[in-house]
């Protein structure tokens, strides 16, 4: 093939074609080639290896007695065999004699020549913001700096609108190889399409197939163009791993450097939207992804935070080769005000809960009465907020509320940890890091999220038994309706984040059951409705 195919290289001035014709076990013999069973077949008998032998000219290198059991000896050519030769010519002329995967960087990424990331880290005010507004904002600081703007590849398929992100149209340009060609429908608008064969943007059109394609290019630059690149594919988080995800497999195996922002996301969040919008599972398809690092941040300053450490691993300046993996980060659009990182008096607390996967947001009120830890991630947070507050005010409980950013992260140490122990059985066991930062928190633990409950399951493991873990999630299907109802549909709401609590300290010999029972009548809730994931 290699020949036919140098030989239509070569000829020039007249057409050239090559025919090619295969066969489906091309010499193995009439009782295998050509036959639809034949990728079935894992062994020959000794009259077929035979058969083989003769059709490959191996007599002399192969007797009889070497098939006689059925098992094929290996043939190793002459140093001195015109095929060992040219087999070695064609290695040589390929660089070597093994693939190699050199990355050589000629245009290296240098520092931040601004801090885009401070906006974020202090927080909104009083101003209600999304995460995916947020997100909007620091991709456009990110862009703005000096020394790495001209590097980030904002790629969307067709959502730009959806998630705010028109606003970058005038200022970045939609990139166009041959420039403007038509008048937008939206040309009257100060926020119209804008395109150029100049422009930043890559904005695909409905297709995340060739948005992923886009990415992967970017996200391999750093290899095979020595340009590292820094790009963020943010699509509908629903849509993104169902139509993609084979394809993000690929970018895996290619090393691919970058950030998948799944926007809109959550089950609860989108309220008219529907089934389709409606995602409560992106979190656990992703977390399966070899080399990608998984968060579900509920915060703008926690978003900034993953995405400033996710470009220092994978883009180091001290001259480090870099992480290869990729990040994706869910981001929502229920408006709510952004808090400011917490002061946590240069312990750097904060920042390393929210990379590792979990850090304690606020503290149990002070009192005397029994304690209970509340984990959230995302948009649930709110519900955790008020649940604290009702337990507190009305049954004498006290919670401290705790964000987890990536379940993912936090199961991955374990595992890592519970692996050491077991291949050095002979040392002192390690203790998981999530079990070291629950050690800080007392009472039995609730996880609430807009996720199916297997995203926060993913750690039961891991936190002390005696101790207790419930998780509410979002199983089943998606409705259309509003954010209140879906979160009681689902029971993911402040009330059924309280009867859980209460439950279980009931459960621990705490409090006694009637005070779940006492929440579950003053909320109305309906013990005997159909759980969510039963479709009626």
């Amino acid at each position: 093939m290699y020949a036919a195919y140098r030989a239509a290289v070569e000829t020039k001035g007249v057409p050239t074609v090559i025919l090619a014709k295969s066969i489906k076990g091309w010499t193995l013999g009439p009782g295998l080639e050509g036959r639809n069973s034949t990728h079935q077949i894992k062994k020959m008998d000794a009259a077929q290896l035979m058969e083989l032998r003769e059709r490959l000219h191996l007599q002399e290198e192969i007797p009889d007695s070497a098939l006689a059991d059925g098992v094929p000896p290996y043939v190793l050519p002459a140093s001195d065999s015109p095929e060992m030769e040219y087999m070695l010519q064609r290695r040589r002329a390929l660089d070597g004699p093994l693939p190699a995967r050199t990355v050589s960087t000629r245009r290296p990424l240098g520092g931040f020549g601004t801090d885009p990331f401070a906006e974020l880290l202090a927080g909104s005010g009083n101003k209600a913001a999304s995460t995916t507004t947020a997100f909007t904002r620091l991709l456009r600081n990110l862009c703005r700096d000096p020394e790495i703007g001209a590097r980030v590849v904002p790629i969307i398929p067709d959502e730009a609108r959806t998630f705010g992100m028109d606003a970058l149209f005038r200022e970045l340009g939609i990139y166009a190889s041959q420039g403007q060609l038509y008048e937008p429908v939206d040309h009257e608008l100060l926020l119209s399409y804008k395109e150029s064969t100049d422009g930043q943007i890559l904005e695909e059109g409905i297709t995340e197939a060739g948005s992923m394609a886009s990415w992967i290019a970017a996200a391999t630059s750093y290899a095979h163009r020595g340009v590292p690149m820094i790009p963020f594919f943010t699509y509908y988080s629903m849509f993104g791993y169902q139509r993609v995800g084979d394809l993000m497999w690929a970018a895996g195996d290619a090393r691919a450097r970058g950030f998948l922002m799944g926007a809109t996301a959550g089950r609860t969040t989108l309220m008219g939207e529907g089934l389709q919008h409606c995602d409560g599972h992106s979190q656990l398809l992703m977390s399966v992804l070899p080399s990608c690092r998984s968060f579900d941040p509920a915060f703008a300053f926690e978003t900034a935070l993953v995405i400033r450490e996710g470009i220092r691993h994978m883009y180091p300046t001290d001259g480090s080769p870099g992480e290869d993996a990729f990040y994706f980060l869910t981001l929502y659009n229920e408006n709510y005000p952004m808090p400011a990182m917490p002061d946590d008096a240069g312990t750097g607390r904060v920042e390393r809960g929210v990379l590792e996967g979990l850090y304690r947001w606020e503290p149990a009120p002070a009192g005397d009465g029994p304690e209970a830890t509340i984990l959230f991630s995302g948009t649930s947070w709110s519900a955790a907020i008020q649940a604290r507050d009702i337990l507190a005010e009305h049954y004498g409980v006290r919670a401290s509320l705790w964000s987890a950013t990536s379940y993912q992260q936090l199961r991955t140490q374990a595992m890592e940890t519970e692996r050491w122990n077991r291949l050095h059985p002979m040392d002192p066991p390690r203790t998981a890091r999530l079990t070291e930062i629950l050690g800080d928190s007392a009472g039995p633990v609730v996880a609430v999220s807009d996720f199916m409950r297997a995203v926060p399951d993913q750690i039961s493991r891991w936190v002390p038994s005696e101790r207790g873990y419930c998780t509410l999630g979002t199983d089943g299907f998606g409705h259309s309706d509003t954010r209140e109802a879906l979160r009681r549909h689902f029971e993911t709401d402040a009330p059924h984040v309280v009867v859980a609590v209460l439950h279980s300290l009931a459960q621990a010999g705490l409090v006694d059951a009637s005070r779940a029972a006492d929440a579950i009548k003053r909320y109305s809730l309906d013990p005997e409705a159909a759980p969510s994931w039963i479709t009626p």
